[in-house]
């Protein structure tokens, strides 16, 4: 088949009608009774199972580099006191948010997607509705739930790592002073801002679990599919996150008024 503009414009915008139709599914299925709640903890388990250790791992690298750079920074303007807030706001605004999404998508996204996408090309899908079973509320409902619960446990965890790792590199390495650490950070620090990164982290969350649960349920052409499937939910997911992350930023700085 040749290759049209008009052809992609079309699938572009056909996916994204048929994304936000099956998003508008979810919530509605979300006050269906009864509630799969052994599906949901099976999922919460599954998840959490894949992407602790890999979440871990990666914050600890994130935020020293965080607080290399800016140590370095704060250093060269005259302003090392400053160092600990820079770090730990970068870390628990942006660092932490972002790499839990980033590995939500990839490792519990993914492995979503290629769950959906295997029984969609078995018919299983198919066989739930000639039995009157609703798979977006029977499959997806559970799914969507366990990633937004576990993207906002994750993204405590990194930001505990994250900050825990600035403080060594910062204080260790670069021999700043614990105490000015500690005191700038809990001086420009306020509540809100980690309020602002779990919403952040339920968000990106459920947008990882929507993008990787309507790949799967529309996955087609066998196996080959199915990884096109999962590839795609990947990729799609990491410029939409990037997008909401800006917009949810931009809308908390214009809400919350910041210390000085």
């Amino acid at each position: 088949m040749k290759w049209s503009p008009a052809g992609a414009a079309t699938g572009v915008l056909s996916s994204s009608g048929s994304l936000f139709a099956l998003a508008l599914d979810i919530f509605r299925s979300l006050f269906r009774r009864p509630f799969q709640a052994r599906e949901f903890i099976q999922q919460a388990w599954f998840l959490a199972s894949v992407t602790i250790l890999p979440t871990a791992l990666v914050s600890i690298p994130f935020g020293a580099v965080i607080a290399l750079q800016i140590g370095s920074l704060t250093r060269q303007l005259g302003a090392q006191s400053f160092a600990g807030a820079a770090s730990v706001l970068a870390v628990l605004r942006e660092a932490s948010p972002i790499v839990t999404a980033l590995l939500i998508a990839g490792a519990g996204g993914s492995a979503i997607c290629a769950d959906l996408g295997a029984r969609k090309i078995r018919e299983e899908i198919d066989a739930m509705e000639v039995l009157g079973i609703n798979p977006v509320h029977r499959l997806v409902v559970p799914r969507v739930l366990a990633s937004m619960l576990v993207a906002a446990l994750l993204n405590g965890l990194v930001s505990v790592v994250g900050i825990a790792g600035g403080y060594f590199f910062n204080v260790v390495l670069q021999d700043g002073t614990p105490g000015a650490y500690l005191a700038s950070f809990t001086m420009l620090a306020q509540l809100p801002d980690l309020y602002a990164a779990e919403l952040k982290a339920l968000v990106f969350g459920a947008l990882a679990a929507v993008v990787a649960a309507h790949k799967g349920l529309t996955a087609q052409g066998g196996p080959k599919g199915v990884g096109d499937a999962v590839n795609q939910s990947v990729i799609i997911t990491f410029m939409l996150l990037f997008v909401v992350n800006f917009v949810m930023t931009a809308v908390y700085f214009q809400l919350v008024p910041q210390r000085g």
